[in-house]
């Protein structure tokens, strides 16, 4: 693929010197397991996201779990969020023990329905996450509003969301605590996996740290039980050379984002992006309903492109019935055969851009 849809070996390219200078520190060091890398990179992080506390784990899906755990979220209990996600949402939710309560999308957009939201609260509701899906904040106020009016917790996946604003304040800061992929396609992506749970609670930072580790306190004594999710000093090292381009990386793919909504608006659906926030473009996502046609037609052009996500989660096999079924979320449902990621990563060239603008204008008539 001459253009891919996403690229992290030209993330490493464009920083190899200082990644291998960082890998090898941390090699020629002998200490691979939460040691000062994971300590400076999560004090790093936590500065640059304006918050108080963020503990490194081993990835996005154990974030999910453990910002439940630490709020005794489990059995009985519900979580309302998004079918139109990663599966590791809802696979989080229930190895937590709770339940996933699926509401609808927005009509003009990808991220969950305040109005669905609060038609599925019950007396079991705990906990209502949003998914900053796509790098787009969701709708934080009126959410803020339902959990607040309910007694119920405001969480945020913020897995594809690094940096991300709403109303000039990061998301990821709005709610309780909120969790972070390092999955190397992310915005900030390690080279393996990696996550983070992040809060401006102290103390709840500091059970979620217990929470990763087997329930220490102190070393060998288990206090409760808990995880073995540890993000690595590897991976911490590569985050902390990639964490100080991050806000220039997320500036270059605003203005590929805006360069795609000018030359694309009249052939295919671009993205509505919400007043007076500050996307971050993890994902460039057009609609059309001539989606596949267009996607084989880039392809035999060295264009790559992928499907975030070719289907809901409650109408794939493991969830099916459970969670949902067809009719049950309409605008969902109505989306999901027309959406299209278009490449975008920092490192793609003004000339890249220029070339997949001109390959979609030239498949429509």
């Amino acid at each position: 693929m001459q253009i891919p849809q996403a690229s992290p070996v030209a993330t490493y390219t464009h920083r190899k010197n200082e990644i291998d200078a960082a890998v090898k520190r941390v090699l020629e060091g002998g200490w691979y397991i939460l040691g000062s890398e994971v300590e400076a990179f999560t004090q790093e992080f936590a500065a640059w996201h304006e918050l108080h506390t963020v503990v490194g784990v081993g990835n996005g899906t154990d974030a999910i779990e453990l910002m439940l755990r630490a709020l005794d979220i489990g059995g009985g209990d519900e979580v309302i969020t998004t079918p139109h996600t990663a599966t590791a949402t809802v696979s989080a939710i229930e190895h937590a023990g709770a339940t996933p309560v699926l509401v609808d999308i927005e009509a003009n957009g990808f991220n969950i329905d305040p109005i669905q939201v609060e038609k599925a609260i019950t007396p079991r509701t705990k906990v209502i996450m949003p998914v900053h899906l796509y790098g787009v904040p969701a709708n934080l106020d009126a959410l803020g509003d339902i959990a607040a009016r309910y007694q119920v917790t405001l969480l945020e996946d913020c897995a594809q969301a690094h940096g991300a604003r709403y109303h000039g304040k990061r998301v990821g800061t709005f709610g309780k605590l909120s969790s972070f992929s390092f999955y190397p396609t992310k915005n900030l992506g390690a080279f393996g996996d990696g996550g983070a749970v992040g809060t401006m609670d102290a103390a709840l930072g500091e059970r979620v740290r217990s929470l990763a580790q087997y329930g220490w306190r102190q070393r060998y004594i288990s206090d409760e039980p808990g995880l073995n999710s540890r993000l690595d000093e590897l991976q911490a090292a590569i985050l902390r050379v990639k964490l100080r381009d991050l806000e220039a990386d997320n500036a270059r793919r605003r203005q590929i984002a805006a360069c795609y909504q000018d030359a694309l608006r009249e052939v295919v659906t671009v993205p509505a992006i919400p007043d007076d926030c500050e996307p971050v473009f993890h994902l460039y996502v057009i609609r059309t309903p001539q989606r596949d046609a267009l996607a084989k037609y880039l392809k035999e052009r060295g264009i790559g492109t992928a499907i975030h996500y070719p289907v809901p989660l409650h109408l794939q096999p493991a969830y099916r019935g459970r969670l949902g079924d067809t009719g049950s979320f309409p605008q969902v449902e109505q989306v999901m055969g027309d959406i299209l990621s278009l490449p975008l990563y920092p490192e793609l060239t003004d000339e890249q851009v220029n070339q997949v603008i001109e390959a979609i204008h030239s498949f429509f008539p």
